[in-house]
């Protein structure tokens, strides 16, 4: 199985949203750019959904039955590791295996002995095609980043294996994550962590780092933009040489996790991909569920107060909402609307507020955040929010696809 040059995760969390979503990647093949649709849900969202991989796979199904998509598509069982991953074989044939919990353990010193003395022969500097600045590798980069990674990258190839045993080979794609740790990895790093990730033989077709910066779920980037922009481009450098060195994946590219809504490095990363004619790999997931609150709201009546109904829990469930999400989200609490404030508000100023227009006086990140980590909320309204959802499908897919395809498809790879 392969990927393709250019891929999305769209992610959904209550199954409603398929068509919207393939609809966007749709317009895109209308000028001959194809997106292979990714849909992504973890093991965290199908438990507080009390959904299971089975929906999303039909869902999926279900859109490229109904809009005829001709070109391949993908279901992923997102962030999984060993402890959960055989909830999802049955019906995902992408697999993103998060090691990133497993940053800094130690590897056996015979593990690490055996990559020093195979990563001895770059040592030096490294110079790559396409950037400025030649990599610095040394004995002590080479034993940090084994006694630092070493032993998550031992994990992704236990969690490969096991999945290979169950399915096969030529019969899934895989993904190996590292983004939700605190430190950026250098391009250096990600250098010698693809290096071990070919000595485990996984044939990883994206590899979701973490970047400088801050990737908060569902709002922009924050961070130093010119910092980043190199950083990426020596990634895609890194990534280029790796597939020659290392006999990686052909397409091999990098996957951007909590990508959506980063608007500030997006001209950069449309850019960088132009520059080394690579591919990416885009995660979008969570902003699905905020166009569904939009569309409600926009929709006045009983709709817009059940968004009020939702924040109003979510206010008060702060604590429990956000534990989850620390590492990637930034919410301070004197700048959220109170419940007795937003009552009062007219469905066009709560998709104000929510909607991600920087150009709009009235956006509020810290509410748009809050109502991002708050699913669970309209999860225990069960049906009500889904009859919600099916009463006003037209509006809520009208910003679905909007979303998709205006503020992200065409920014990043127009």
């Amino acid at each position: 199985m392969e990927l393709g040059k250019y891929s999305m995760g769209i992610g959904d969390r209550f199954h409603h949203q398929g068509k919207a979503q393939l609809t966007s990647l749709k317009y895109a093949e209308k000028d001959g750019l194809i997106i292979t649709p990714v849909w992504n849900k973890s093991f965290r969202e199908h438990q507080i959904i009390k959904s299971n991989p089975s929906d999303t796979r039909k869902e999926a199904d279900m859109a490229v039955k109904d809009l005829k998509w001709e070109h391949p598509y993908f279901v992923d069982a997102d962030h999984i590791g060993l402890r959960s991953v055989d909830y999802f074989l049955d019906s995902c044939d992408f697999f993103t295996l998060d090691v990133a919990d497993y940053i800094g353990k130690q590897a056996d010193e015979n593990i690490i002995k055996s990559f020093i003395r195979r990563c001895k022969q770059y040592l030096g500097r490294l110079s790559l095609q396409g950037v400025d600045e030649p990599l610095c590798i040394t004995e002590e980069v080479i034993k940090s980043v084994a006694e630092k990674f070493l032993f998550a990258v031992g994990e992704a190839g236990k969690i490969y294996r096991y999945i290979l045993e169950k399915k096969g080979s030529d019969n899934f794609i895989v993904e190996v994550s590292m983004d939700e740790t605190d430190l950026a990895q250098s391009p250096v790093e990600l250098l010698l962590i693809l290096a071990a990730i070919s000595f485990e033989n996984i044939p990883a077709q994206t590899i979701a780092p973490k970047f400088s910066g801050r990737f908060n779920k569902g709002v922009d980037y924050v961070g130093d933009v010119g910092k980043f922009t190199m950083e990426f481009e020596a990634d895609l450098a890194v990534l280029n040489f790796a597939v020659k060195e290392f006999s990686l994946p052909a397409g091999l590219k990098l996957s951007i996790h909590s990508g959506s809504d980063k608007f500030s490095i997006y001209p950069a990363i449309n850019k960088a991909l132009k520059k080394f004619n690579a591919g990416i790999h885009l995660k979008t997931a969570g902003t699905t569920w905020l166009e569904e609150l939009t569309g409600l709201a926009l929709s006045e009546g009983e709709a817009l107060r059940l968004t009020k109904e939702i924040y109003k829990k979510a206010f008060c469930r702060f604590e429990e909402l956000c534990e989850p999400y620390r590492t990637v989200i930034d919410i301070e609490g004197a700048n959220l609307p109170h419940p007795f404030h937003v009552d009062n508000w007219s469905g066009e100023k709560f998709a104000s507020a929510l909607r991600h227009d920087l150009s709009n006086s009235e956006y509020n990140l810290h509410f748009r955040q809050l109502l991002h980590v708050g699913y669970k909320i309209a999860s225990e309204f069960n049906r009500k929010y889904l009859d919600a959802l099916e009463k006003n499908e037209n509006l809520i897919a009208k910003n679905v696809i909007e979303n998709l395809f205006e503020r992200h498809i065409k920014k990043i790879l127009y």
